[in-house]
Formats: structure tokens, C-alpha cells, sequence
């Protein structure tokens, strides 16, 4: 049971970023995420680099940033055609993936490389250079989906080229 107002509608949440993405991207991209490589730096007015132990025990991360590049007024609350495809169905913005979101949140999964000090170096995560880290998790495969998925055909399309690519060199990942 909420108690007197704790759980207000619309209450703000204000998260302090834990570190940075480094490297990379530096322009936002709709696919071919693939083999970009890039370092998620912690801040060190926050953390130690035994914040990172063991985190090389796994072989994924899930990642959550802020789209910080979206301006306010682009954010979208309703439904519209993801990429502006004619093609696909007016879906609403929690039926979709895109960045104009609210909150400006993303969620995205990429592979561990290295970590060194207070940089974790991945492949395959979609955020550019620069973009605050709000949080890091290992990716447990029990916290999956539990049974089979289904999506739509529209979303198989949109995906296609979105991972495509290959590692760049000096990489010793096998994607």
C-alpha cells in the first residue's frame, strides 16, 4: 500500500548518470550496429573500478542510457508509424522502440570485450559517443523471456539491418 503521496502520478525520478559512453558512433543511425565498438566509462567521483569485478564473469551487459539528443519537443505520447514507413501500422510509442520516447530512455544489450580500470570496452551497443550511462547489468539469461516470443512482421523488417556488421579489427569477438 502507497503511503500519504509516495508514489505520485507523474512524479519525477531523477537519475544521476554512472559514466559515459566513449567512443563509437558519433552520429545517431537507424542500423548497422553491429560491429561498433565503444567504451562505457564510469564516473570516478562515483565509483572504484571494484565496482566492475566480475563483471567479466558474463558475457553480455544490459545497458540503459539517456537518448540525450532527442529535443523535448520531439518526444512522442501517441502512436505513429515507426520510421515514418507508410508500410508498417500506426503503433504507440510502448509498441515501439524508438528514441523519441518518454524519458528518453534506452535499453540495449552488448557483448563485454575487456574491462580495464573504470572502462568497459563492448561491441554491439546503440549509443553514440558521449551518451550518459544511467545503468549497467550483467544479462542473466533466466531474466529472458520465459517460453517463446512474438512480434509482429512489421518489427522482423525494422530489425533486419539494425545488428548488421561485423566486428572491426583488432576485435577478438566471435558475433
Amino acid at each position: 500500500m502507497v503511503e500519504d503521496g509516495a508514489h505520485e502520478r507523474g512524479a519525477e525520478v531523477v537519475c544521476r548518470a554512472v559514466g559515459r559512453v566513449v567512443g563509437g558512433r558519433a552520429e545517431v543511425a537507424d542500423d548497422h550496429w553491429g560491429g561498433e565498438s565503444a567504451v562505457i566509462r564510469l564516473d570516478a567521483e562515483q565509483f572504484g573500478p571494484e565496482a566492475l569485478f566480475g563483471l567479466t564473469d558474463f558475457s553480455h551487459l544490459e545497458v540503459v542510457y539517456h537518448f540525450d539528443r532527442v529535443a523535448p519537443e520531439k518526444i512522442e505520447s501517441g502512436a505513429r508509424r515507426p520510421r515514418g514507413n507508410a508500410d508498417w501500422p500506426l503503433v504507440g510509442i510502448f509498441a515501439q522502440r524508438g528514441k523519441n520516447r518518454p524519458n528518453r530512455l534506452g535499453v540495449s544489450r552488448c557483448r563485454v570485450v575487456k574491462v580495464e580500470g573504470l572502462d568497459v570496452h563492448v561491441t554491439g551497443l546503440d549509443a553514440v559517443d558521449g551518451t550518459p550511462v544511467l545503468d549497467i547489468k550483467p544479462y542473466m539469461a533466466e531474466f529472458g523471456p520465459r517460453g517463446g516470443t512474438v512480434q509482429p512482421e512489421w518489427s522482423t523488417e525494422l530489425m533486419r539491418d539494425y545488428y548488421a556488421g561485423e566486428p572491426r579489427s583488432g576485435s577478438s569477438l566471435d558475433e
